[in-house]
């Protein structure tokens, strides 16, 4: 079975081969394909992959290609996670917003509004290229703002493409672990958009766990989201919010944390990662080490201002391993192997939230087999998480139309709309300023 990465010199990309050299069974991946347009991240990428498979039997085969139409021909499965105009792209999209006292994060609020107007266009032009050359591979896609990057993929693959995140596999698996349950006899009730997401109850053996943990302010305080959110906060939700809530709860502190920063996360991984491909592509260097010993320091720092400024303090070792790997690699066991399994995915909404239309990439609970992922029937919202959820969704609709049809008018409904922008004026600035910094949104007129 061939796998093929777009954004294969992503820094990333070691964690699905590590998770695939684990995959044993019959019907596995056997063939991985890394594209990417940088040839030097490649280089440094495959290096790592060769020491990682060193002495495993038969791990899969290695190829590394600039050529996208190559990469995708004969593909299986598609893994996207590119990112369009780099981590310098991620930096001027935080330091433009944080310039206008908005949030500036990748995937939440203005700089996830310009990253999503850069990178749906390249995204459905994946998107037609695989219905020609791959009409039958599933697309993974991990390219963020994940929900809104599916739902744009989905308008030319349909239900053939799937998104996954990482963040719910971790809040859920720290629930679990808090409650003493094991996180796979669990059944996580989870629904929302990408980054956008509440869990609203932890079945164990049928029954709901998390009455018991919203009850217990020791337990509250003894795992992250307690920490970041604050008892008090999570009991008068009846729920445990996704961390990048935190965004929007408690912005005015996080906006201040950001400011105050002495260099913002894109700009942080931007120099990191540049320090890592200098030094794994160095002959006589361990690339694996170096890969490792860079990973370590990421993860630690994730969302290092949201905790400080919530005073949540560092992550737990548990949460340091990522997790998004792990559901690549279930989610294409399920399809391929017809091994049912249920995992919390973007995907299209059918019927499941009825404020939402059928289109919709919404983040729930999902039956996976050989004929894609199926969303589980959910409750409806409470009124507080329907109102954030249809107006972000009203957003992503908004950046949709503004990549299709190039209006820059558009572009600044979609800034002005969303919740963490306060003021039409600062979304036409935004607008202004961050096409003046990225070459990719010159098609706004």
């Amino acid at each position: 079975m061939k796998l093929t990465i777009l954004g294969g010199g992503g820094f990333r990309v070691p964690l699905v081969y590590g998770a695939l050299l684990t995959d044993r069974a019959a019907g596995r991946v056997t063939e991985v394909v890394l594209q990417d347009p940088d040839d030097r991240r490649l280089y440094a990428v495959t290096r790592v992959l060769a020491e990682q498979s060193a002495g495993v039997p038969d791990a899969p085969a290695v190829t590394a290609t600039t050529d996208l139409d190559e990469a995708l021909r004969g593909a299986d499965f598609v893994f996207s996670a590119i990112r369009v105009g780099g981590l310098e792209g991620r930096a001027d999209d935080e330091r433009v917003a944080l310039a206008e006292g908005v949030l500036g994060q990748e995937t939440v609020g203005a700089g996830g509004i310009a990253y999503g107007l850069r990178t749906v266009p390249v995204a459905v032009d994946i998107a037609r290229r695989v219905g020609r050359l791959a009409p039958d591979a599933w697309v993974i896609n991990f390219t963020n703002p994940a929900g809104l990057v599916t739902e744009a993929m989905s308008r030319h693959l349909g239900d053939r493409v799937i998104g996954i995140c990482d963040s719910p596999v971790g809040l859920g698996r720290r629930i679990a672990r808090v409650l003493g349950a094991d996180p796979k006899e669990a059944f996580v009730d989870y629904v929302g958009l990408n980054h956008l997401g509440w869990v609203r109850a932890l079945r164990v053996a049928g029954r709901d766990e998390l009455p018991r943990l919203l009850g217990d302010p020791a337990l509250l305080g003894s795992f992250e989201e307690g920490r970041l959110f604050g008892a008090d906060w999570l009991r008068s939700l009846g729920a445990v919010p996704n961390e990048y809530l935190h965004y929007y709860y408690f912005n005015r502190e996080t906006v201040r944390a950001y400011q105050e920063a002495g260099k913002t996360r894109g700009a942080f991984l931007r120099d990191q990662q540049a320090r890592f491909y200098a030094e794994a592509a160095g002959p006589g260097v361990s690339a694996l080490r170096a890969w490792d010993r860079t990973r370590a320091e990421r993860e630690a720092t994730y969302m290092a201002e949201n905790r400080e400024s919530a005073g949540a303090g560092e992550r737990e070792a548990e949460d340091l391993s990522g997790g998004y790997e792990q559901v690549a690699l279930a989610l294409m066991r399920a399809i391929a192997r017809d091994e049912r399994a249920t995992l919390i995915l973007n995907v299209r909404n059918r019927s499941t939230l009825p404020v939402l239309d059928a289109d919709a990439v919404i983040e729930v609970p999902c039956l996976v087999d050989a004929n894609g992922a199926h969303p589980l029937a959910a409750g409806p919202l409470p009124g507080h998480a329907t109102g954030l959820v249809c107006s972000v969704k009203a957003v992503e609709r908004e950046v949709l139309a503004a990549a299709e049809s190039g209006s820059r008018a558009t572009a600044v409904k979609a800034f002005a709309l969303h919740p963490l922008v306060d003021s039409v004026t600062v979304a036409r600035r935004l607008v202004e300023r961050y096409t003046e910094v990225h070459p990719g949104l010159a098609y706004l007129a």
